[in-house]
């Protein structure tokens, strides 16, 4: 029997790193997509109860969270939740450095765009954190988006700066809405064993959940652009006073019903997500 060469060996040691990074970065990715859901869930009800004048929580990240703390063992959810995005920023990453599943993974722009998402869930995982380690202190999404767009305006050309950022947010939430109408999720799921009602269950959720996110996206995204034309920081908006803002159209507080519907479904999509996501 002949020996093992030295190539050969350090081939086996890398194909044995690749796997065990392969299923390094599928943990990281369906231990997000699971805390992701909380969060969409927990929005969700809480704007459902703004709708319906029950709400003393603000339907934000801030009010989930607290809504979260009130519940049994809330500090190890919070924490929970606040690990599992650390596991949606890192899958990000590895996504904006080895390229996404799927034949179009390598694309600049594909790489791009995971590099974005990774800053974005890096900012809210610390955010979680910070949460957890103030025993529920801190600010609120409102509060943040006001003294942010304030700071923003008063840099060197800030009108511009705020309005390209709101603009990019808007159009950010019209493309999230148009990809779910399109389904293009289904390229990143892996349902080759499910029955043909779970596909129209998760397509359901994918569509539903993702009009209504693209919507307040798009609606969050406005309000910042209002906010640098008017140069009027208190008119930039967060989650919470954006979705209130939808029971004050001439729908009442049935648009928001809606959108807080079309949330918390988005939610239950990102567990349909982290069971059948192809990583």
């Amino acid at each position: 029997m002949r020996s093992e060469t030295a190539g050969e060996g350090a081939a086996r040691k890398g194909a044995r790193a690749a796997s065990q990074g392969g299923e390094f970065r599928e943990v990281a990715a369906r231990a997000g997509l699971v805390a992701r859901g909380v969060l969409y869930v927990l929005i969700g009800m809480l704007a459902v109860r703004i709708a319906v004048g029950g709400g003393d929580k603000e339907a934000d990240r801030h009010g989930a969270l607290q809504e979260l703390a009130g519940k049994p063992f809330g500090g190890f959810l919070i924490w929970a939740v606040g690990i599992g995005l650390v596991g949606m920023m890192l899958w990000r990453l590895s996504e904006a450095v080895f390229g996404a599943a799927g034949p179009e993974g390598d694309k600049p722009l594909k790489r791009f765009g995971a590099a974005a998402r990774a800053v974005f869930y890096a900012v809210v995982a610390f955010s979680v954190f910070s949460f957890a380690a103030s025993a529920g202190g801190g600010r609120s999404g409102d509060e943040q988006s006001r003294d942010v767009t304030a700071k923003a305006l008063d840099l060197p050309a800030g009108q511009w700066l705020v309005g390209a950022v709101g603009l990019g947010i808007g159009i950010g939430g019209v493309v999230i809405a148009v990809q779910a109408v399109r389904r293009t999720f289904h390229k990143r799921l892996a349902m080759g064993t499910a029955s043909a009602r779970w596909r129209k269950a998760v397509d359901f959720l994918g569509v539903t959940g993702g009009v209504a996110r693209g919507t307040l996206f798009a609606a969050v995204g406005g309000f910042v652009v209002y906010a640098a034309v008017r140069y009027e920081p208190e008119q930039a908006k967060g989650l919470d006073d954006t979705l209130r803002s939808f029971a004050h159209t001439g729908a009442g507080p049935w648009l928001l019903v809606v959108i807080a519907v079309g949330l918390m479904l988005f939610g239950a999509f990102s567990w349909a997500l982290a069971r059948w996501i192809r990583v």
